[in-house]
């Protein structure tokens, strides 16, 4: 089984595509898409090699320019996005199908939910599944609670939900939903600017809809670079942790880089079903080990107890968190929003390139109803539990003992869980456990985004050439492995911050493109041949029934019949 448009989409597209609705797997390289990428990823390694403290500065300037001008624009489209993709599943449009009308599901559904998850926060989860919680427990948003208290505590899990369930899935859902159906159902090649045909025609295959292309490449790099730079420092905490090294260093950092960097990129070429496929679903299992673990050998009542109020909590809050602006709190909410919110919504956007497409390339068969109840509601009721459990646990152990934080009260995200399993029986095996996990989702997730920029760099191929998944595997190494270099030497988390500034300088335009593409998705979805025939019917059924009503009174029956098509008349030259 593999991942292909060979199976004929129920409407191919006009013009450009294949009639039969089969997009060839092998179209070569783009040679401007990938030669201006290519040459823009290896000057960014370079500048930072030669000259790292312009980088950071200018990525710094960057991004506080985009945050004080632009936060609003993040803050208003990404509840806007949550509202069109639910409002696109309950309506008529929601039983189109992303393939042929009679297409099954490519993938079970245990697999697709499980690869679905692991490409779009598995890293994000493990690093931030207690810090996050903690972080607002100990420093609350401003003007909603003391610290310490049991409304921070409420608060501290609404605000994590908050981030981490509908919000990023529904940015997620737009680019998916729409690669899915252009390329599925009307026999586009997978490409995102393809996907913008209902509303630049031919012109989607011209410079603007290459440069749509290139603007994905590249907040694909920088979006999975900055998720890799999360892993690298949890492995390298949790190496510290059990006293393997006594600190890891940036030379160790780079090695763990490097050797993950090879992992993923054998997993890479070695095809989607024997790759990403395989590695999620040994990351579920191990994901589900140790939530069950931390969640018996917990404070299990407390965590009981704190689901239902956390799930109120989020849904009484929503309005208010999704309404917060630089304008709304003074400079404190202006600060905390630029480090929390209008970062995560940015960076939510920079992933959609890769994730949504992965996402759209593993979804063929399924209806957009199904699409959306797996990648919207499934992954947020999961995350739901896993800040139950870790953040709640977090919480507990940081009111109990109050270890959890430094001696200045400020979280350290690289040790937040290593300190939590610490106060449970096999903390050393635990950690060993998470370093696996972290260092899993490492290589899926860098294996689909590899796969993705490759996909993009050869005009849509479904089956991008291993030289050039490797390049853009080892690119993503690269750039993830810069930034922590640039880094202070006594602040190691400053790489991060550096490539976070950058991931956030590249969502924006994306912001604009992903708004534009919803037009484009509901162009597409209102001329589909099923809800086309379906308005036609309609309208055949009321007019036969007018006519009933005036001719029999309410007397009568619908029958059919065929109806003979008289042949064309001859014409004289024929």
């Amino acid at each position: 089984m593999s991942i292909d448009t060979d199976r004929k989409s129920h409407e191919p597209d006009d013009s450009t595509e294949d009639r039969a609705g089969k997009p060839p797997k092998k179209l070569g390289i783009d040679w401007l898409v990938f030669g201006v990428t290519a040459i823009g990823s290896l000057a960014f390694v370079a500048w930072g090699i030669v000259d790292h403290t312009s980088l950071g500065s200018a990525s710094s300037d960057a991004q506080s320019w985009v945050i004080t001008n632009t936060g609003w624009l993040f803050v208003l489209i990404a509840s806007a996005f949550v509202v069109y993709i639910i409002w696109l599943a309950g309506s008529r449009y929601g039983k189109i199908p992303l393939g042929a009308d009679d297409e099954k599901p490519e993938f079970r559904t245990t697999s697709w939910i499980a690869m679905m998850f692991s490409a779009g926060m598995g890293i994000g989860l493990m690093f931030w599944g207690v810090a996050e919680p903690i972080s607002h427990f100990m420093s609350p948003p401003p003007g909603t609670a003391e610290p310490g208290s049991t409304e921070a505590a409420e608060s501290a899990i609404a605000t994590t939900l908050f981030h981490w369930t509908l919000h990023p899935w529904a940015i997620y859902a737009v680019v998916g939903l729409a690669i899915a159906y252009g390329t599925f159902r009307k026999g586009r090649s997978q490409l995102i600017s393809s996907m913008f045909r209902p509303i630049l025609g031919r012109r989607a295959d011209g410079i603007g809809g290459r440069a749509i292309d290139m603007m994905a490449i590249f907040a694909t790099l920088f979006g999975s670079a900055a998720s890799l730079g999360l892993g690298a420092l949890q492995i390298g905490a949790g190496m510290e942790f059990n006293g393997w090294v006594d600190s890891i260093g940036k030379a160790g950092l780079v090695a763990i880089i490097t050797g993950l960097t090879i992992a993923f990129i054998v997993s890479a070429i070695s095809g989607i079903d024997r790759g990403i496929q395989w590695l999620s679903n040994i990351n579920m299992v191990l994901a589900l080990i140790i939530a069950v673990f931390v969640f018996v050998a917990g404070p299990t009542l407390f965590m009981l107890n704190f689901l239902p109020t956390s799930l109120g909590d989020y849904i009484s809050k929503l309005p208010a968190m999704a309404s917060r602006t630089n304008v709304s709190g003074g400079d404190d909410m202006k600060a905390w929003l630029s480090s929390w919110t209008i970062f995560y919504w940015a960076w939510w956007v920079s992933w959609t390139p890769f994730v949504g497409m992965f996402i759209a390339r593993i979804s063929r068969g399924r209806t957009i109803r199904q699409f959306v109840t797996g990648v919207l509601l499934v992954p947020s009721v999961v995350s739901l539990a896993w800040f139950v459990i870790f953040g709640g646990a977090g919480i507990f152990e940081q009111r109990k003992s109050g270890d959890l934080t430094e001696a200045n009260g400020k979280v350290n995200e690289n040790f937040a869980l290593f300190h939590l399993l610490d106060h449970y029986p096999l903390a050393s095996v635990t950690a060993v456990l998470v370093m696996i996990l972290v260092g899993i989702f490492f290589v899926s997730g860098a294996d689909a985004a590899s796969i993705v920029m490759g996909t993009l760099s050869e005009k849509g191929s479904i089956e991008p050439s291993k030289a050039t998944v490797i390049f853009w595997g080892a690119a993503t190494g690269a750039v993830a492995a810069i930034m922590l270099l640039i880094a202070d030497p006594n602040d190691l988390g400053g790489a991060l911050n550096g490539l976070q500034a950058l991931t956030t300088v590249v969502a924006l335009p994306f912001v604009v493109v992903m708004g534009f593409l919803c037009v484009s998705l509901y162009k597409d979805v209102r001329s589909d041949p099923m809800i086309l025939r379906e308005e036609r019917g309609i309208q055949l059924v009321e007019t036969a029934v007018v006519r009933g009503e005036e001719r029999h009174d309410s007397d009568f029956g619908l029958v059919t019949e065929a109806v003979e098509t008289p042949p064309p008349p001859i014409q004289p030259n024929d």
